[in-house]
């Protein structure tokens, strides 16, 4: 179907107001990011992993749909008029669909994994194996020389496209698969010809 911009204002109205409906929304971003942050921060720790920790931290929106699952259930169920509580996000464990769903959850994964390689490939080719002797050390480095400009030029680049690709095949993928009783190969082919009809707006709704 073709989609214009007055559907992802009607989209984002609703979102809001589940929201605001739903307060288990505020809990779940007040509680899973910290735990995330603190987990990034860990990882962080050791100095070889400091170069990956911009890749983790933004490549976790590649998964984002994933994550999101439990959000888009509790919407689900509150537009059908349904009781609504913290314990319907596990619901998406009953889905008839659970199968397709942890299939596509495997491939945004593994698209995650390789896009660590990658900003670890492009880090080496403009560093070295060296690892950072310190967070100063490294943060001049990226900041103040060409080889860290490029490096984020040519790392944000490839993220980039990483981020249409994932878009492309998880805009509409995993609500259909909560909502509907169909396949993965259905959800996917469906999720990337809604983005090739409507380029531009799917394209702005990536930006939003």
């Amino acid at each position: 179907r073709r989609i214009g911009v007055a559907d992802l204002k009607d989209a984002l109205s609703k979102g809001f107001n589940d929201f605001m409906a739903m307060p288990t929304h505020a809990m779940f971003l007040c509680v899973v990011y910290p735990l995330l942050g603190l987990l990034l921060a860990r990882l962080a720790f050791g100095y070889s992993v400091l170069p990956l920790l911009f890749p983790i931290a933004s490549g976790f929106a590649l998964v984002g749909p994933v994550a999101a699952l439990g959000l888009y259930e509790m919407s689900r169920r509150r537009e059908a008029g349904m009781p609504t509580s913290v314990a319907d996000v596990f619901d998406v464990l009953k889905s008839s669909s659970i199968g397709a769903i942890a299939l596509l959850s495997v491939l945004l994964l593994a698209v995650f994994c390789l896009w660590l390689a990658i900003a670890n490939a492009i880090y080496i080719a403009h560093f070295g194996y060296a690892q950072p002797t310190s967070i100063e050390a490294f943060l001049r480095d990226v900041l103040t020389t060409q080889s860290g400009w490029s490096m984020m030029l040519i790392g944000n680049a490839a993220g980039f496209c990483f981020a249409v690709v994932v878009l492309t095949i998880g805009v509409v993928s995993f609500p259909l698969l909560l909502d509907r009783d169909v396949g993965a190969a259905v959800a996917l082919s469906t999720s990337i010809r809604a983005v090739a009809a409507n380029p531009a707006v799917m394209a702005l709704w990536g930006f939003i």
